[in-house]
């Protein structure tokens, strides 16, 4: 029987809701705040509160004598031969409330906050007969400080630099000052360019729909902006490739002869999503509408991160202009697994001193993109789906160019350059060229990635060997899987967005070629690790049996992620367990899969060790 996740009570379901017409009541300072909340959502604001205009505060009276917000007298709205009553929410004031709601139909949310604030602060029972009234119309009802009368509340909130980036943050209810403290918080560690990034990506969406808007009207991705990656640098897998054929969900550099106004839009869309996903806030926040329109017909702007169009004029133009006769150089270079602590000294050193240009794959990260000097030119290789092969030959030809005009290029790939990092065709594709480069080693993801989820590849008692090898071949051919060996852990790189059938391989008992000899039994241990030594890794762990429903049930991948496979995987948990290999120790693997999952059948961590920020560079 499928499992799912155990829903933990005590959340809320935080939306991004734009009401069309909204109430307020009440007229003082926190009503002011919550009509320019509205009023940024585009909605029509009415405020309702006793005394109308004359006790309204300073900033609802301007904004009603500027028309925003639209003001009335409650007290005005009460039947005449009741008006002189003292009773806070009596009938006659609900009469007044019921006329005001008919006069003014099409509200969905209200807000009660005079039940904070003097000169006609509202009672608890004057307040539940308001909210019972709005309910009646089925309208969602927020009353300050009675939580009780509350049908939703209010996030802590920042809008970046009146941007459409908005930033919410909620305790639900354990601490409002807390949750203005970590807003606080979370704002500041925003970089600059952030809401020019949001805009520039924003404006690249309305572009790519806009394109194909004439023949394919009502085609619309939904607010969705699911991607599909490729095969990458190191064996970091997104969801890889069968082909480089044209399909709506295979975005490729230009249209193809056959491909309708509704593919070519989706296309698109779908290459925004990757250019969101991978690119640095730093250059999405450069992007000029040039650069968009480039980006839209497959062709990626070569700007600088910092500096668009600054790299010609800080190319040195030799004296009387002629020739450049000294060549430059090409360095090869792996960055590690993505934190940038984890770069080799040789490789900061090429990165912050010696580099002119840096070709950079797309998976590498912004911690370290940003060690690299502000006057250094950054590209970054648009390795996307049905353009693998095209990007790399573009990324070889600039490398060459530019080290003909004298200039020292890097390289870079996400760990080690010759794991799965296709540096072998860049050194015989340079050398041919006349160029030799020097590769620079990288600590690889490969046995990276399974310490930061605490597994070793070989531990005494659980693992004598390892073997590392890829989840599917080229151009999504697949692959022979190593046989089963109980002391042995298997690596696979580039197979997590294929894990069915590579558990499949694993598991069958007539694999075929899929596989070189005995199978794997479906308690053995497997993980799965996305985005290891980064803040938001995530390690699933199960067994062969069940990591697929474990997986799906996880929520939606976060590429570049591996499957590591064997008893190794749970020998470091908890108390560990190092007697896997001893005689006779597979009668008791039941118990001991059962012990480590803790009766369940997968667990899903997050994050890392929180010491590795003392770290940073």
């Amino acid at each position: 029987m499928l499992e799912y996740p155990s829903p933990s009570q005590g959340a809320s379901l935080i939306l991004a809701f734009r009401p069309r017409k909204i109430l307020i009541i009440g007229s003082g300072p926190l009503a002011a705040s919550r009509a320019f909340s509205a009023l940024e959502a585009d909605s029509e604001v009415h405020i309702l509160a006793q005394g109308g205009l004359e006790d309204a505060c300073d900033e609802l009276k301007w904004r009603a004598s500027q028309g925003q917000v639209t003001l009335s007298n409650w007290t005005a709205l009460i039947p005449p031969s009741e008006s002189a009553s003292t009773s806070t929410a009596q009938p006659d004031e609900i009469a007044g409330l019921e006329k005001f709601l008919d006069d003014t139909p099409g509200i969905s949310l209200a807000c009660i906050t005079d039940t904070a604030v003097r000169p006609h602060r509202r009672s608890r029972e004057s307040c539940e007969r308001v909210y019972r009234t709005l309910k009646a119309r089925n309208i969602q009802v927020n009353s300050t400080d009675v939580p009780e009368l509350c049908d939703f509340t209010f996030t802590s909130t920042h809008r970046v630099a009146e941007s459409a980036l908005q930033i919410g943050v909620t305790t639900n209810g354990q601490g409002c000052r807390l949750s203005s403290r970590l807003r606080r918080d979370i704002v500041s560690k925003l970089p600059p360019t952030t809401a020019a990034a949001v805009r520039n990506v924003g404006q690249l969406r309305s572009l790519a729909k806009e394109k194909g808007r004439h023949s394919c009207d009502g085609e619309d991705d939904g607010g969705h902006d699911e991607t599909e990656g490729d095969m990458d640098d190191d064996g970091h897998d997104e969801i890889e490739e069968d082909s480089a054929v044209s399909t709506p969900n295979r975005p490729v550099p230009t249209r193809s002869s056959t491909e309708t106004e509704t593919e070519s839009t989706r296309r698109r869309m779908k290459w925004v999503a990757q250019v969101s996903e991978y690119w640095p806030l730093s250059k999405l926040a450069s992007l000029t509408p040039d650069d968009m329109t480039a980006l839209l017909e497959g062709r990626v702007p070569e700007t600088p991160l910092t500096q668009s169009l600054m790299s010609l004029a800080l190319t040195p133009t030799p004296a009387h202009n002629l020739p450049n006769s000294k060549r430059g150089r090409i360095f090869l270079v792996g960055s590690g697994p993505g934190h940038p602590s984890l770069l080799t000294h040789a490789t900061h050193t090429v990165l912050t001193r010696l580099a002119d240009l840096v070709l950079s794959d797309k998976l590498v990260p912004d911690a370290v993109l940003a060690l690299i000097p502000k006057s250094v030119e950054i590209r970054i290789a648009k390795k996307f789906p049905g353009n693998a092969e095209g990007a790399q030959m573009e990324m070889m030809e600039a490398a060459i160019e530019a080290a003909n005009r004298g200039l020292t290029v890097v390289r870079l790939k996400q760990g080690d350059p010759v794991v799965y990092g296709r540096a072998g065709e860049e050194v015989l594709y340079f050398r041919a060229h006349g160029l030799e480069p020097l590769v620079i080693p990288g600590v690889s993801s490969a046995l990276a990635a399974p310490t930061f989820a605490n597994i070793p590849v070989t531990q005494r008692g659980a693992a004598e060997s390892f073997t590392v090898c890829t989840g599917v071949g080229r151009r999504g051919k697949e692959i022979t899987l190593p046989a089963y060996e109980r002391a042995r852990t298997l690596v696979i790189l580039m197979g997590v967005a294929r894990l069915p059938q590579v558990v499949d391989a694993l598991v069958a008992a007539d694999a075929g070629a899929r596989r070189q000899g005995a199978a794997y039994p479906g308690n053995t241990p497997v993980a799965i690790i996305e985005r290891a030594s980064m803040p938001d890794q995530r390690v699933v762990t199960s067994t062969l049996r069940d990591i697929v429903q474990a997986l799906e049930s996880s929520g939606e991948q976060r590429p570049p992620g591996m499957i590591v496979v064997g008893w190794s995987v749970l020998c470091l948990y908890g108390k560990g367990d190092t007697g896997v290999l001893e005689e006779g120790a597979e009668k008791g693997d039941e118990g001991r899969v059962e012990r480590w999952l803790a009766g369940g059948r997968w667990r899903v961590e997050e994050g890392v060790d929180p010491s590795w920020e003392l770290l940073n560079v």
